[in-house]
Formats: C-alpha cells, structure tokens, sequence
C-alpha cells in the first residue's frame, strides 16, 4: 500500500469496478490499485474508533461521508475483520421479537440491499428466505408472536406449516415420526446470507476513499482521561489525542471500556461454527433450530455452513472443541440425514459479549467523549450497516438518533430492558 507519510489527505478517487474496467485492466496488462492505503499515525485526530470490524469501518465511512469528518482512525490490534466480522456465518435478518430491535435491523436489512451499490463492491447479498423451526407448542406460539410483532413494523414475515417447509427445504425431515417433529415455522423472504469479508473490505475501501485513516497492528493499551471527559488514546505505536473515541470491539468490549472507567454489564463467551466440504447447491434458504441449537445456510460456493449456542462457559478462548463438532453434526443430521456422508473441512471460534437483555449497548457513556457500540452477541454483524449509520450521527452530533435511543447504556439501571432472547437464532 502507498504511504502518505505524515501529511493528510481528504481522500482520493475510488476506482470504478466494473465489467468494462476489469476488460481494460486484463487487455493491458495492468495492476488494480490498493483498496486502501496505509498511513503514518498522526499525533491527533477527531475521532478514534477502535475495532476495525464491520461497525468500526461503517461507522467511519458513514462519518466522512455524511457528516464531513475526515480527520477520523480505525485502529485494530491485529487486521480489519479479525474479530467478530471475519468469524460469523455471515446471516442476516430483521424478524426479531421487540418493537425496537424489529426496527433497527429491518432499516440494516434495507442498507445491505442497496450496499454494493453504494460502496461499488459486491457483497454478495443474496436474499433467499429465512426459515425458524418450531418443534414444540411454545416455541410456535413464539413465532406468532414474532410474527404479528414483524408485521405491525412492515416487516414480511409469516408462520407456515410442514407441508410448505417441505416445499422449501425438500431435504427436510418434516415427517413426524423424528425426535423433534416440525410442527411449524416462522419464514422470512428477506432473509439471507452476505460474504462478510466483502463487508469489510468494501467499508474499507469507501472509509479510506473519504480520507479515514485505518491503522492496523495498533493496539490500544490504554485510555486518557481527565475531569470526566476523553483526552486520547495509548497504543502499542503511541499516543492520540482525540476528544471523541468510540469502542467498538465485540469480544474484548469490557477490557477496553475498563480503560476508560467505565462498567459495562456484559460477559464474553465464545461461539463456534464450522464448514463442510463443497457440494452442488440445494439448501436455498437459512435454516435454524433453537430447539437443537444449530443453523445452517449453503455458501454461493457449495459449502454448509453451520452453527450453534455461545459455549456455557465466559472464555477468550477461540479454539474449536470436539463436543461441539459432535453436537451440531448429530442435530444436524437430525433434521436432515441425506447429509451423513458430508465431510466437515474446518471449524473455528470467535467471542460474542453478551448483554442481560440480549440488546446491544449503544451511545454515550458517563464519561465525556467516550461512546460504545457493544454488547452485541450473536446478531453483530447483521447490523453493521444500521450500527454504522446511527453511531456515526452520535458521534458527530453527540446525541444518539432515536433508532437506538432504546439501547443506551443508562437502561440497566432505569429498568427498561429491551429483551430479545426470544428472538435468538438458537437457545442462549
């Protein structure tokens, strides 16, 4: 990447991906331009973000972009998407249970459709339904529930019974002689899968394009603060001053809060998936079970990508364990026993930092300048776009929009949870 040295620049021209300049480059020969740039740490800037996952970077695109601040670092201890964005399964929906969680991600589901547009790169959105198992009577008086929520908040959402499951799903083991019969589902069209590296790699590109300035191999190893408000950042690489820094990092949300003095109610646990090898496409939508915490979804390459629960136990740990592989492989071939013969390639781990509501943490803190975008457990990356967008207006006008007004931190100690548990993809 090309070194600006020490000076800054408000951006430069993004280029143009398209079918006639990928036929350009290859008649001549010649090389596409780094994403995005590197550059040398300034000594300040307005803005420090501190997570370079997908609400890191769409917060500082959405930053430059619409509010004109450019003088803004991503800072990420290791590279961009790491974290959380680089470790998900990548699902994304808008069918939650509250008023205002259906909201909130209903307007990222919105920003996704029209994201490579906007960013002029693929992300590869492919909205293919979105199925809820219910194996029980609660759990489908639960996807009422959810639905008539859905609905009031324009939402497409419906309950359908085994015979159009099957239709959906053929490989689908909707008789109901199995263990955990399918006496229902909640199904959602807009639902669906993105490549989440494209995500960041495309959020990137734009924020670097503004003239954000995105560091990588810069850990922050403390926070400055005096008379109640922020004064800047130590990293492995130096000191920022900055009167505006912004935690955004998943797993490690309390460690770097703590920094600053500020007590968030939120515990990380690990959450595991895996893939399997490729085979031709046949699974067009998303698939969960809460009941036998799994979901699995088909990748536009042929894999099956599945996933489960948080581990029952608060860890850093980012290693894969044997129990888990056996316990999705069974509940998996539970409701779908074509699959036996399928050979799993790999499974992985990151952190997911969970809340007692299930809701994110978002907005201001007790200390002055200091905001966070946490406490986002299984459902982080979904609102990438949506977290993005409305952080982005917080920090430049240090009021939150009224999207999130419901998930500020003051909510613990008023009482006013936002509990969505019974929206959970699987059991927590």
């Amino acid at each position: 990447m090309t070194n600006n040295g020490s000076s800054r620049s408000n951006g430069h021209r993004l280029s143009g991906y398209s079918a006639w300049s990928l036929l350009r480059r290859g008649a001549v020969g010649g090389k596409w331009p780094r994403a995005w740039r590197e550059h040398d740490l300034e000594s300040s800037y307005d803005a420090v973000i501190i997570g370079g996952g997908v609400h890191g970077l769409a917060t500082a695109y959405y930053l430059a972009r619409d509010h004109g601040m450019r003088k803004v670092a991503v800072l990420d201890k290791a590279y961009i998407g790491s974290g959380g964005s680089g470790r998900n399964t990548a699902i994304l929906r808008s069918n939650y249970l509250t008023p205002e969680g259906v909201r909130f991600y209903d307007r990222s589901v919105k920003l996704y459709e029209h994201l490579a547009a906007d960013l002029n790169y693929n992300v590869m959105f492919s909205q293919r339904g979105h199925l809820t198992l219910a194996h029980n009577d609660a759990s489908l008086r639960t996807m009422h529930w959810r639905t008539e929520v859905n609905k009031l908040q324009g939402v497409d959402s419906e309950v359908i019974g085994p015979d159009r499951i099957k239709d959906l799903v053929p490989y689908l083991d909707t008789s109901p002689d199995t263990r955990y019969p399918i006496l229902g589902a909640l199904y959602h069209p807009p639902g669906g899968i993105v490549r989440h590296d494209a995500v960041v790699w495309g959020y990137a590109r734009g924020a670097d394009a503004h003239g954000v300035h995105i560091h990588q191999q810069t850990e922050v190893t403390g926070i400055d603060v005096s008379h109640g408000r922020v004064t800047g950042v130590q990293t492995t690489r130096g000191r920022i001053a900055t009167p505006v820094v912004l935690n955004a990092t998943a797993g490690w949300a309390t460690l770097i809060s703590d920094m600053a003095g500020v007590s968030m109610p939120v515990q990380t646990f690990p959450l595991q998936a895996a893939v399997t090898e490729p085979v031709r496409p046949f699974l067009d939508t998303v698939v969960v079970s809460g009941t036998l915490h799994v979901y699995v979804s088909q990748t536009d390459r042929g894999e099956l990508v599945f996933g489960a629960s948080v581990d029952p136990f608060a860890s850093y740990s980012m290693r894969g364990s044997l129990e888990f592989t056996e316990g999705i492989a069974g509940h998996v071939l539970e409701l779908m026993p074509a699959l036996h013969r399928m050979k799993l390639l790999r499974q992985w781990a990151g952190l997911c930092d969970m809340t007692p509501d299930y809701s994110p943490i978002m907005g201001p803190t007790p200390v002055e300048g200091f905001y966070v975008d946490v406490g986002w457990g299984t459902y982080g990356f979904k609102a990438g776009p949506v977290s993005g967008e409305a952080m982005a207006a917080t920090l430049a006008t240090g009021k939150p929009p009224e999207i999130i007004a419901a998930f500020g931190l003051d909510r613990f100690g008023d009482g006013r949870l936002v509990g969505e548990k019974g929206a959970a993809a699987v059991g927590h």
